[in-house]
């Protein structure tokens, strides 16, 4: 099964400075080496987001971000796991290791 664990960001100043980012190269290379990691990204703020509707008909696009908010994403990773319980596992370490919250879907599957 596919989890997705966004990563939220809630703090001032900026994103990860460098020691959080080799905690989560670290992280990230274990999970490599340990084969639960499927893919994983960081996201630009949202400022430099652009919202598309196309509902009817005609794209309307708008700059910036689709909602307002203190926390917004900040990355993710897709891991693949045995089941909920590892994925919650894998999650807690990746919070501790970026220093932010974290929040654990699975993926549908279709």
């Amino acid at each position: 099964m596919q989890y997705l664990i966004s990563v939220i960001h809630d703090q001032i100043p900026g994103l990860a400075d460098e020691t959080e980012m080799a905690a989560i190269d670290a992280f990230n290379d274990r999970m490599m080496a340990e084969g639960y990691w499927v893919f994983a990204g960081g996201l630009a703020a949202p400022s430099t987001a652009t919202v598309i509707d196309n509902r009817n008909g005609e794209a309307i696009f708008t700059d910036g971000p689709f909602v307002e908010s203190k926390e917004y994403l900040a990355g993710f990773w897709i891991f693949e796991a045995p089941d909920l319980d590892v994925a919650l596992k894998l999650a807690t370490e990746g919070s501790k290791h970026c220093n932010r919250k974290v929040e654990v879907r699975p993926f549908v599957s279709l």
